[in-house]
Order: C-alpha cells, then sequence, then structure tokens
C-alpha cells in the first residue's frame, strides 16, 4: 500500500504515521499564475481596484492558507511552519501575475501542500478582488518548483 493512503480494516483513510521519520529541515517552492487582461494590469498596478491592494490581500492570503492547510486538505498534518513567503509579480509578457510561494519547517513531513496552496489561494484571491472587471482571466500552471528535505531527497521541476 502507499505511504500516502492508508486504509484500515474498514476502509476508513488515516493520516499517515511518521512518527519514524527523522526530523529535518525541510522546504518547498511552488508556482502559478493568472492571466488577465492587459487593463487589469494597469488597475491592479494603480492600487485602484474597488477591494483595494490587490497583491498585497494576495500575499496576506497565501501566507494564511499554508498555516491552514491541514483544515482544507484531508490527511495533511498541521506543522508549525517556520517561513512562509509568497510572492505576487506582475509580468506583462502573460499578461498577469506570477505567484510562488516558499514554505519551510523543521519536521517529520513535507511542506509541498502548503507551498501549493499558498500559491492557489494567493491566485484565487486576486481573481476575487478583480472579477468585477475582468471575468475572463484564468489561473495556470500551479505546481510544486522544488522541494528538498526529507526521505525523498531533493526535487526540481523541469523549466
Amino acid at each position: 500500500m502507499s505511504e500516502l493512503t492508508h486504509l484500515d480494516a474498514t476502509g476508513a483513510a488515516n493520516m499517515v504515521d511518521v512518527s519514524d521519520k527523522a526530523t529535518t529541515q525541510r522546504v518547498a517552492v511552488a508556482e502559478g499564475r493568472i492571466v488577465t487582461r492587459p487593463e487589469t494590469i494597469a488597475l491592479i498596478r494603480s492600487g485602484d481596484a474597488k477591494k483595494g491592494d490587490v497583491l498585497g490581500a494576495a500575499r496576506l492570503a497565501g501566507i494564511m492558507a499554508a498555516k491552514r492547510t491541514h483544515e482544507l486538505i484531508p490527511l495533511c498534518h498541521p506543522l508549525m511552519i517556520t517561513k512562509a513567503r509568497v510572492d505576487c509579480v506582475i509580468d506583462e509578457a502573460l499578461p498577469g501575475v506570477r505567484v510562488t510561494a516558499e514554505v519551510k519547517v523543521g519536521g517529520q513531513t513535507g511542506v509541498e501542500m502548503e507551498a501549493l496552496t499558498a500559491v492557489a489561494v494567493a491566485c484565487l484571491t486576486i481573481y476575487d478582488m478583480i472579477k468585477a472587471v475582468d471575468k475572463d482571466m484564468r489561473i495556470e500552471g500551479v505546481r510544486l518548483l522544488e522541494k528538498a528535505g526529507g526521505r525523498s531527497g531533493h526535487y526540481r521541476a523541469e523549466p
């Protein structure tokens, strides 16, 4: 049976037992993007969106989401996150916003889900804050870029 799925005799799912795993420094980096119209980027940059500072709110929402991932994703362990950073950068070439998140922990399980959740929620926050002016937005490319620490070692996604 996979380490990720444990079923008891009744077929019920159980959280993975990590008690025998070594406590190590673990880090994960994820990315995503929200593609908008060029005029929407101008609105975001100006800070004149009706709901306020779009990128600031998205950064804060992403960090908050990373800290609460265990409440959103079934069977995720609650973690004492030591670092959560979310960056939202306007990219005229998309046009849109590129979102990256880095999450660190000293623990017995990785933080990939926390980094991915941070990116997803930051993108959703941007969407929510500007949906009134751009119905054609789309969220794309949410993925793990890199992880380090733990038994499976270092992983880096292909560009």
